[in-house]
């Protein structure tokens, strides 16, 4: 077990859990309709299933808009700067060294919320794939008008097996954080962090490559 000291920091700012929570359900919704309007399951009924389906992702794609302008705004942009530094060493402790009680080797900071691991996994989540779902989505919607937007030469099978494909990877990434949550020094740690905001973390100061990533600082 690590025998390093935890302090109580506040990490998570109000928006932040927010989002967190709206962005959770709509995709819950999401994929419940999704799965639904293929047959997988008889719930809502198909119609209604469709109805609920376009007007939650209409939502999630205005939501979302607000999210980056609110990353941007604020500079929590810096907090998904990639980085290859201890990005192994990460690796190995969700391997086998979480098991063992071993420290994390990159504690959080206010400053650094996201390990070199988490920082891949989420830009790769928020700059392609949700995009690539959003803007499919949004073309499966607005099918009947693609003559008049002048994009008749799009094919429906392709828009469909994009926004299928991209459904099945999200549901994938949903069960594997659902794992990630529970491992924290305590098994309900990391949510409740994301209720209240606070969270226990070891003791540690945070380098200058957590914050600039691989790029180096000016001056």
């Amino acid at each position: 077990m690590s025998d390093k000291k935890r302090i109580n920091m506040y990490l998570y700012t109000r928006y932040e859990r927010f989002w967190h929570w709206l962005q959770m359900a709509l995709i819950f919704v999401l994929l419940v309709t999704g799965f639904e309007v293929h047959g997988t399951f008889p719930f809502l009924g198909f119609d209604e299933a469709v109805d609920v389906h376009n007007f939650v992702g209409l939502s999630w794609l205005i939501a979302f808009a607000f999210f980056v302008f609110w990353v941007f705004t604020t500079g929590e942009w810096k907090q998904y700067i990639p980085t290859t530094k201890k990005m192994f060493q990460v690796i190995l402790y969700y391997s086998y060294g979480i098991f063992r009680g071993e420290s994390h080797p990159v504690p959080k900071r206010k400053e650094a919320k996201h390990n070199p691991l988490q920082r891949i996994v989420y830009l790769s989540l928020a700059a392609f794939l949700l995009p690539i779902q959003m803007l499919s989505g949004f073309l499966y919607w607005g099918y009947n008008s693609w003559k008049s937007w002048g994009l008749d030469w799009l094919t429906l099978d392709v828009i469909a097996f994009v926004h299928t494909a991209g459904a099945f990877a999200i549901l994938c990434f949903v069960i594997v954080h659902v794992y990630m949550t529970t491992t924290g020094h305590t098994v309900t740690a990391h949510v409740k962090a994301m209720i209240t905001g606070w969270e226990d973390v070891e003791e540690g100061d945070v380098q200058e490559w957590e914050k600039h990533g691989d790029r180096q600082p000016a001056g």
